[in-house]
């Protein structure tokens, strides 16, 4: 027989930012708490996201903050009306971390990073009782329900009274992030849907080389890794306005912040009529009307080149853009080359594969949870963070949910634990 830990009350399973939060609400509710990590120590997807400055929350009034979770606004505002960006900030400077709003009404602790957080955060978790183990991947459940652990001394089993799955969506996989719970959980009758890329770069297809996807060898030599700076962008026949920021230029296509802002309305069109159009602004000071005038401005001997960056100030990454995208028909008449420097059509073909993504979209739908977000199919297995079925851009929002999530799974547990 394997191995066994004496029976304990609760089994948190994943490390991240929403397995530990359960994991402190558990432990304030004055039960025991074990939790389980498959990677060699807890909150690493965590500390990469933060390597370059962790953006903890957004400032921004909670009704649009709420807005930026899309179709899962009505599920995940109770969660944030529970613990939202307010008392997460509140949470994080009872740890000693101080906070401030950036600019653009980011949130980041004082000192930028994630490390002396996720420390402080452990250290609570600790003194608090919680037990933690690490190398220890779940495998589902045994025949009489004892939890399955896979380590480096063998297979290992746990009886847990209540369970808490926060495994992670499936991108970032070296991190813990792989998306293998979902045939455990499918295996049990839980639904699930597919899990896909979010907030992720996607391969366009250049007029000049298409059918076939990506960039001429022209342009891919010379501009694969420039920032696309100061633009604005919109999914052709999509409501709204152009969204202004930053984007990259890829191998193959387009990513950065802008583009993964829109990454869910371009997975969606390309799932639905297999491509999508994306409109880049180039110049998104400048009216139409403006921009029109100065191009059909006669330009005498000048290059086109020439006459477009004295005029309207496109050169570089800009101009090489519009040559790659556009006809050479449409490069010779003014009007239409006017228009599309307001909107450059980018046909785009297919997201970058989901590891490669900052985030997932899928999994366990809360149409299989109850208000405490335990499966329905599975009375006392309670799921939180990116495994449940939601996406939300970057810019705080995502750790805002996983945190909020976690906490009301927590409460879950309490709740249905008192009520046995």
């Amino acid at each position: 027989m394997p191995p066994s830990f004496s029976p304990s009350r609760v089994a948190v399973v994943g490390g991240g930012p929403a397995g530990l939060m359960a994991a402190e609400t558990l432990a304030r509710g004055g039960v025991q708490v074990d939790l389980f990590d498959a990677m060699p120590s807890v909150g690493r997807k965590f500390l990469l996201a933060g390597k370059g400055g962790l953006n903890i929350t957004h400032a921004e009034p909670l009704d649009a903050f709420q807005g930026r979770y899309g179709s899962r606004r009505d599920v995940i505002a109770p969660l944030l009306d529970d613990f939202g960006p307010t008392a997460l900030r509140a949470w994080t400077e009872a740890l000693g971390v101080r906070t401030f709003v950036g600019t653009s009404g980011r949130v980041f602790p004082e000192e930028m990073k994630a490390a002396p957080l996720l420390r402080a955060w452990l250290t609570r978790l600790r003194e608090a009782g919680v037990r933690f183990h690490v190398r220890h991947r779940w495998c589902g459940w045994a025949d009489d329900g004892q939890l399955r652990f896979q380590t480096p001394e063998g297979e290992l089993r746990y009886r847990a009274e209540a369970t808490v799955l926060a495994l992670g969506g499936g991108s970032w996989a070296r991190l813990g992030s792989d998306g293998a719970w979902v045939p455990l959980l499918q295996a049990r009758g839980v639904a699930v849907a597919a899990l896909e890329p979010a907030n992720c770069g996607f391969v366009a297809s250049s007029p000049r080389v298409a059918p076939a996807p990506g960039w001429s060898e022209h342009f891919r030599s010379r501009h694969a890794g420039q920032p696309l700076k100061s633009v604005a962008m919109g999914l052709a026949g999509a409501p709204g306005a152009m969204r202004a920021g930053e984007a990259m230029i890829s191998d193959d296509g387009i990513e950065g912040g802008l583009v993964y802002a829109l990454s869910a309305p371009i997975r969606e069109c390309i799932k639905a009529e297999g491509s999508a159009t994306l409109l880049i602004d180039l110049v998104p000071g400048r009216p139409l009307e403006r921009v029109r005038r100065e191009v059909a401005h006669p330009r005498g001997a000048r290059s086109l080149a020439s006459h477009l960056q004295s005029r309207v100030g496109i050169a570089g990454l800009r101009m090489a853009l519009l040559r790659e995208c556009l006809p050479d028909e449409v490069m010779a008449k003014p009007d239409r080359l006017a228009e599309a420097i307001k909107a450059l059509p980018l046909r785009l073909v297919a997201p970058r594969p989901l590891d490669e993504a900052i985030s997932s979209a899928g999994g366990v739908p809360f149409e299989a949870l109850d208000g405490g977000l335990m499966i329905r199919a599975l009375p006392g297995v309670f799921c939180a963070g990116e495994m449940l079925d939601w996406e939300a851009p970057t810019g705080g929002y995502l750790l805002t949910a996983c945190l909020a999530t976690g906490r009301r799974a927590g409460e879950g547990v309490l709740g249905w634990l008192a009520g046995r």
